[in-house]
């Protein structure tokens, strides 16, 4: 393991995107459980981009229009859903006054794991980001290239649970200080609002 490879992913994970907004947004609505079912649920959303790069399935995202389209597409609407929930305090980032204990805290976590897996399946750059990125560190004499892409890979979703569970422990940390304010929270949820729908727009303007 190069030290150019972690210092890389750690670069890559930390900077703001669509899975370090959501992990805010839910840690400021619904506290530290639910913030680390976020960042679990971003991490398990990078399984199906790491399986399809290993499979080919990327190198297609990446060669047909059609494919790379109709991806990027859903994930457009998608991320304005969520713009959307943010505003009107719906779905996994409605505020949750439950105790992390509770039956309804549980269901909770459980809906917003899926949000976040769903917010990285539907993200067409990230099979692509693994395509070019991944085989980058491995040599080109490397003996075992799949056992080396898995061990490459194990390690970004290692550090993307560690940093993204960082941002939201630190977030849910001063979420009393925030859910008590309503300006402060009027502010926050067009904020986030309107970052899934500039990440939307990105999105929407993505090329191959």
């Amino acid at each position: 393991m190069t030290w150019s490879f972690l210092l890389t992913t750690l670069i890559v994970v930390a900077s703001p995107g669509t899975g370090v907004l959501y992990t805010l947004a839910v840690a400021l609505t619904q506290g530290g459980r639910a913030s680390i079912a976020a960042a679990f649920g971003c991490t398990l959303g990078i399984l199906p981009q790491m399986i399809a790069a290993m499979l080919g399935l990327a190198a297609v995202l990446h060669t047909s229009a059609l494919a790379f389209a109709a991806l990027k597409w859903c994930g457009v609407v998608y991320l304005l859903y969520m713009a959307w929930q943010a505003l009107r305090e719906t779905g996994a980032l409605a505020i949750d006054a439950k105790t992390d204990a509770s039956p309804a805290a549980g269901r909770s976590s459980r809906k917003v794991i899926v949000t976040a897996i769903l917010i990285n399946i539907l993200n067409p750059k990230l099979s692509i980001f693994f395509l070019a990125f991944l085989p980058q560190f491995i040599a080109v004499d490397e003996a075992y290239p799949l056992a080396r892409m898995l061990e490459l890979s194990g390690v970004f979703m290692a550090m993307t649970f560690a940093v993204f569970a960082v941002y939201g422990l630190f977030a849910a940390g001063v979420r009393d200080r925030v859910i008590t304010r309503p300006r402060v929270m009027a502010w926050l949820r067009r904020s986030f609002a309107a970052g899934f729908a500039a990440l939307g727009a990105k999105l929407a303007f993505a090329e191959r």
